[in-house]
C-alpha cells in the first residue's frame, strides 16, 4: 500500500523553505529568469543572478532581491565561453562559500528557415541552448555534491513537438531532456537533475497574438503565466525522489 502525504514544502524555523541556500539562475537579469529568482528569494535564497550583457537589468533585480532581505549578486558571463563559465562558479564560491540550486534558464530562440540555415545559427543555437547548459553542470558539480544540490534545466514543448522554421532550436532543447537524464545517472545520489518544458509563457506587455495563438493550440486556452514556471521550480527543488525527468508545463499543449 502507498501512503500519500501532503504536498506542503518543508519549513524552516522562519518560515522560508529555502533559508540558508543559495541559487544560481542562469539568464536572470529579465522575464522568466528574473521570475523565478525573484520567487526563490522570496522563500528564501541568496541569488546569484547570472546575465550576458543586461548590466542595468541584472542590477535592478539584484536591488529587488535585496528588498527581500536576501542576499544577491550579478555576475556577467558568456556561456558559449567555458571559462567564462568557470569564472561564474569560481566567483560563486568566492561569494557564498556554496551552491544549492543551479537552474539552468539561459537560452536563445532563432527563427531559422530550413533552406536558409547558417551554420553561425546552428551554433549559436547548439552553444548557447544545450553545450552551456551542460559546462555549467560540469562546473557546478563539485559545489552541488557537497550540498547535495540540485539542477533544473529548463528546455521547451519544441524539443518534444518540433517546430519547421526552428529546427537548430529544436533539437537543442530535445539535447536539454537527454542532457537531463544523462546528468541525473551521472551525478547521483548526490545531485538530483530534473528539466521543465515549458509551453509557451507571455508577461505584461508581450504582443497579443503571442498568447492568442497559443490558445488555439492548448486544452486549457490560456499562455502560461511566470508564477507557474516557478511553482514547478520549486516543486521540483523539494521533490526528493525525483531525477531524470521532465516537467511539462505547457496547458496541454503537447496533448
Amino acid at each position: 500500500m502507498v501512503l500519500f502525504s501532503s504536498m506542503a514544502l518543508p519549513s524552516q524555523p522562519n518560515g522560508e523553505p529555502l533559508s540558508g541556500r543559495v541559487a544560481l539562475v542562469t539568464g536572470a537579469a529579465k522575464r522568466l529568469g528574473r521570475a523565478v529568482a525573484l520567487r526563490l528569494a522570496q522563500e528564501g535564497a541568496d541569488i546569484v543572478i547570472h546575465h550576458r550583457s543586461s548590466a542595468a537589468e541584472a542590477r535592478s533585480t539584484v536591488a529587488e532581491i535585496e528588498k527581500l532581505g536576501r542576499r544577491g549578486v550579478a555576475i556577467a558571463a558568456d556561456l558559449t565561453n567555458i571559462s567564462d563559465i568557470r569564472r561564474l562558479f569560481d566567483e560563486t564560491a568566492k561569494k557564498f562559500g556554496r551552491l544549492d540550486i543551479l537552474i539552468n534558464n539561459g537560452a536563445n530562440f532563432l527563427h531559422a528557415e530550413f533552406e536558409s540555415t547558417s551554420e553561425q545559427t546552428w551554433d549559436t543555437s547548439l552553444d548557447t541552448n544545450l553545450k552551456a547548459p551542460f559546462f555549467c553542470a560540469q562546473a557546478a558539480a563539485p559545489l552541488l555534491k557537497q550540498s547535495r544540490g540540485v539542477i533544473i534545466n529548463f528546455a521547451d514543448v519544441g524539443g518534444i513537438l518540433g517546430w519547421t522554421g526552428y529546427i537548430p532550436h529544436c533539437v537543442s532543447k530535445a539535447g536539454v531532456l537527454m542532457l537531463t537524464r544523462c546528468l541525473a545517472k551521472e551525478l547521483a545520489p548526490d545531485v538530483r537533475v530534473n528539466a521543465i518544458a515549458p509551453g509557451t509563457v507571455t508577461m505584461d506587455g508581450d504582443p497579443p497574438e503571442w498568447e492568442s495563438d497559443f490558445i488555439k493550440r492548448a486544452p486549457l486556452r490560456r499562455s502560461g503565466r511566470p508564477s507557474d514556471i516557478a511553482g514547478a521550480v520549486l516543486f521540483l527543488i523539494h521533490s526528493k525522489f525525483m531525477t531524470g525527468q521532465v516537467l511539462v508545463v505547457d496547458g496541454g499543449r503537447t496533448l
